[in-house]
């Protein structure tokens, strides 16, 4: 005889909301026909539920997310990077106060080393038959950050190792929400191989029928809420031994929207732009943006880095502002609606000669015309490399490239010998787009205050001047 549990998974929303009153629907109708069947059924979100782009999530710090998870009964979560390092200690430590559900966590831990009152290392679900499902949980290890929100995140594989040393003997089913990359996940199938289920995240990767590593059964569901992913287990009752796996997505594209979550999240977001709606600044002038020249807006963020980061130059791309700003009062809300990116403050030390390389690339009609995903960049292209304390000398080519001839800094030739003091946004440390910046060691991040509270505050002092 076999019991049939089912898992739905979600990971990565990323507060898209559109998508939301779809998966309501779907996970609404498939939780009432499995209790009819006398089947089990269990929610898991994988993190990156909260993302600040949003003025929903920015106007209540990730609360109403909350609510949203409640509404529909998730059975536990794990965090994501967003939850983690883009809210501030205070909000995250109050993030999941109204929850209704665990969150599982193994590797997080205040700066002293105690777990958080909120978090589980691990959860055990137990069935109608007595089965015992553990489910587990970790995030992506970004220890500097974590270290700077005066929280301490730890090697995930070593947490994952911990918990099944200790729950090895009482769970016959064991589930891990990995939000931690498919690279990562397809590393822990292969180390532990008696985790059963991995629900994956972070990297958005998209597993159509999932993807099988030895015994362990790998799943996600990509990002924004694209997808819903749905597991169906068969499990021998007598041998309590799985029998068969089978893993789907299902397109939220196709479904019907939930009503009642339409209405509560048209009332949620109107109360949440309400709250927005504080005016912080008079501007007797427009800010103009052009995202492929030195326009006056972006050198007035260049130059906001530079003091707020106390750098000897500053360097930001003009993508990062996504529109202009009209003469009159500037609201909260604008100012989140032109700088929605969860990126923050960098001081970088670099050498000339690295620094030279960097400015040449940025110049690039390729890179100012790079359409970039990912990395906090909530933007659509990267644009123009604007600078404050740079001053270059070049030539435009038929092609529309950039010969540059000479580069000042602060009005000396630049030093290829010297070490600088760069502000810039952390981005730019944490991919590719720069190795000669991604690879130094020397960087100084401030968090929580994100890019565009350096705008906020540059646009006060602009202001009272």
């Amino acid at each position: 005889m076999f019991q049939t549990i089912h898992i739905y998974h979600t990971n990565d929303l990323h507060s898209h909301f559109e998508n939301w009153p779809q998966i309501a629907t779907y996970l609404k109708k498939q939780r009432l026909d499995n209790l009819e069947n006398g089947d089990e059924c269990y929610l898991f979100d994988i993190g990156d539920h909260v993302d600040r782009f949003h003025p929903l999530t920015e106007s209540t710090s990730g609360k109403a997310n909350i609510e949203l998870l409640n509404q529909l009964k998730y059975d536990a979560v794990t965090i994501g990077n967003n939850e983690g390092i883009t809210l501030s200690h205070e909000d995250l430590d109050g993030l999941y106060d109204e929850a209704v559900f665990p969150v599982i966590v193994s590797n997080l831990y205040d700066k002293d080393g105690n777990r958080p009152k909120w978090v589980k290392p691990y959860h055990i679900l137990e069935t109608n038959s007595g089965l015992k499902i553990a489910v587990l949980g970790v995030t992506v290890y970004y220890e500097k950050f974590y270290e700077l929100l005066e929280w301490k995140i730890t090697n995930p594989f070593e947490s994952v190792k911990s918990v099944l040393d200790e729950i090895r003997d009482e769970a016959d089913l064991i589930i891990l929400m990995s939000h931690l990359g498919i690279s990562d996940d397809e590393w822990m199938a292969e180390t532990f191989p008696e985790i059963d289920i991995i629900l994956g995240g972070h990297t958005h990767h998209v597993l159509p029928h999932g993807k099988r590593i030895n015994d362990c059964t790998l799943a996600c569901a990509g990002k924004y809420g694209q997808w819903v992913g749905h597991i169906e287990i068969s499990i021998q009752q007598k041998t309590k031994k799985i029998h068969q796996v089978q893993v789907e997505l299902i397109e939220t594209n196709e479904l019907h929207q939930d009503e009642n979550t339409v209405q509560w999240l048209t009332k949620a977001t109107n109360i949440a732009e309400n709250v927005l709606n504080e005016v912080v600044v008079q501007l007797d002038e427009p800010l103009i943006v052009d995202w492929f020249a030195d326009s006056s807006f972006v050198k007035l963020l260049a130059t906001g880095l530079k003091e707020w980061c106390q750098g000897e130059i500053a360097m930001v791309n003009a993508g990062v502002l996504l529109e202009s700003l009209p003469k009159g009062g500037v609201t909260k809300g604008d100012i989140h609606r032109i700088c929605p990116h969860p990126i923050n403050p960098c001081l970088v030390k670099i050498k000339g000669d690295q620094l030279k390389e960097v400015i040449l690339q940025a110049r690039t009609k390729t890179m100012e015309q790079f359409k970039l995903k990912g990395l906090g960049f909530r933007g659509k292209i990267m644009g123009r490399m604007v600078f404050d304390g740079v001053e270059i000398d070049a030539k435009r080519l038929e092609d529309g490239e950039e010969h540059i001839q000479h580069i000042r800094i602060n009005g000396q030739p630049i030093d290829l010998d010297r070490v600088y003091c760069v502000a810039t946004i952390d981005m730019f440390t944490l991919g590719p787009l720069y190795p000669e910046i991604s690879h130094i060691s020397e960087k100084t991040y401030f968090m929580p205050e994100m890019l565009r509270d350096v705008l906020e505050w540059k646009l006060k002092q602009m202001s009272r001047l």
